[in-house]
């Protein structure tokens, strides 16, 4: 995996091939067939070698999305005979307010998109618009099921917000959209570890914003029966990935967060899967700047989380 430049790493376990597949988003010289933008994927028996990149999906020329903007954390999910991928779009010339400051504030979203294959190709449901809110600043929506029904988890982001936040959605059954309204079911800084941007001394386009960043959800049920949800953001050792958890192993929470991060210094936007073997893994990206590439993990399980196996 050394060999693969990415971003916002998501394995799906296929089953029925026995075969890892990785998703990551298109960088550099690797486009699609029409020179944009979009997803492609890699292949693997053995989480260590692996075959590609394929191209999945191409953004569409005519789009509500740049397309030739980079697409940013794909994950695909086996769901009721299909597969959806949740992909996070930006159109850099929408701008859908200015900050009092004089930021401006562009349209960003998460996108559902289908397919009968997980290699493609997927085809979105909307082409005039993000499957989240179009007047938000929104990004890294994950598919989890609870009693029977889908839900759409994302952060609504912290440069239109300050205080970025994770937001709960449920969906329409066959994920076209939203079923409802969002609803906010924790902060990101509502985690004692993350820190203030403008504090740690990182600017947004050359200025300081008094934010709090709010990446990388993705649900995982422990078998206390209780939900973690995965978190990334800043703290005092650089870009984390941590958790917070649901007691009531309910979506809605109450959700707490732990006093530290579990893994500092560059590592964040995490998923955890299940090895044929039955092993959990957690694969993040690292370091957090460009090359950055996708680290896997051996984890445990405990009553109230996660912990890296020793």
């Amino acid at each position: 995996m050394s060999d693969i430049p990415l971003r916002d790493p998501f394995i799906l376990a296929d089953e029925q091939n026995q075969t890892y597949i990785l998703f990551a988003a298109t960088r550099g010289d690797l486009r699609g067939p029409n020179g944009r933008q979009g997803v492609c994927a890699y292949k693997s028996k053995d989480l260590k070698t692996w075959e590609g990149p394929f191209i999945v999906f191409e953004n569409p020329e005519r789009f509500w999305a740049d397309p030739n903007h980079d697409v940013w954390a794909p994950e695909v999910h086996h769901y009721r005979n299909k597969y959806y991928l949740f992909a996070t779009f930006t159109n850099p010339t929408d701008t859908i307010e200015i900050r009092s400051d004089g930021i401006p504030v562009v349209l960003r979203g998460t996108q559902i998109l289908v397919a009968d294959d997980p290699m493609g190709p997927f085809n979105p449901f909307d082409l005039e618009k993000p499957t989240t809110s179009a007047n938000w600043s929104a990004l890294d929506g994950t598919l989890y099921e609870e009693d029977g029904k889908p839900y759409m988890v994302f952060c609504h982001e912290w440069v239109q917000i300050n205080e970025g936040t994770f937001e709960l959605v449920e969906l329409k059954p066959d994920l076209t959209g939203f079923a409802g309204e969002p609803e906010t079911v924790f902060k990101t800084n509502d985690a004692p570890w993350v820190k203030r941007m403008d504090v740690l001394g990182i600017k947004y386009r050359g200025q300081d914003i008094p934010g709090f960043v709010s990446d990388g959800p993705f649900i995982h049920r422990l078998p206390s029966g209780k939900l973690i949800c995965l978190t990334s953001s800043f703290g005092e050792n650089g870009y984390s990935l941590s958790y917070a958890l649901s007691k009531s192993g309910k979506l809605k929470g109450p959700w707490i967060h732990p006093q530290e991060p579990l893994l500092t210094d560059g590592h964040g936007h995490g998923m955890i899967f299940r090895t044929f073997d039955g092993k959990l893994m957690l694969t993040c990206h690292f370091p957090n700047a460009n090359p950055s590439r996708a680290v896997i993990y051996e984890i445990d399980e405990i009553v109230d989380g996660i912990i890296m196996k020793s």
